[in-house]
């Protein structure tokens, strides 16, 4: 069973998100203010990071780019969760480090597919 970290300030997505990863038999970490991300990853050391882009504080690029500088999480996947749909955006996630981007609404079977891919193969 995995950790996955999820961080998104909508409440009824992170809700989704939970399910999802509880569904594929992994253990959810939920945190809905993206300001206390870093303090929650040193301390539960997920697997995976399922990323929001559009947040208070520190938004989802910037938490992706704390996230690859951190020698401790600098491998581990990152998949970004996002109603973005726009190219640029896209980049700008690739850029700061994620692994995969998926765009709300999502496919919940496909998310499950992409996390499992993500974990047996890590970040490549």
């Amino acid at each position: 069973m995995a950790k996955i970290m999820i961080v998104d300030d909508d409440l009824q997505a992170a809700g989704l998100l939970e399910r999802v990863v509880r569904m594929n038999n992994h253990q959810a970490i939920v945190v809905n203010k993206s300001i206390h991300a870093m303090e929650t990853a040193h301390s539960n050391e997920p697997d995976l990071f399922l990323l929001d882009l559009m947040m208070p504080d520190l938004n989802g690029y910037e938490l992706c780019a704390l996230l690859r500088a951190d020698p401790k999480f600098s491998s581990t996947p990152i998949i970004v969760v996002s109603a973005m749909e726009d190219r640029e955006s896209k980049t700008r996630a690739f850029t700061t480090g994620a692994n995969e981007y998926i765009t709300k609404p999502f496919d919940i079977v496909e998310l499950g597919e992409r996390i499992e891919r993500l974990l047996v193969n890590g970040n490549s």
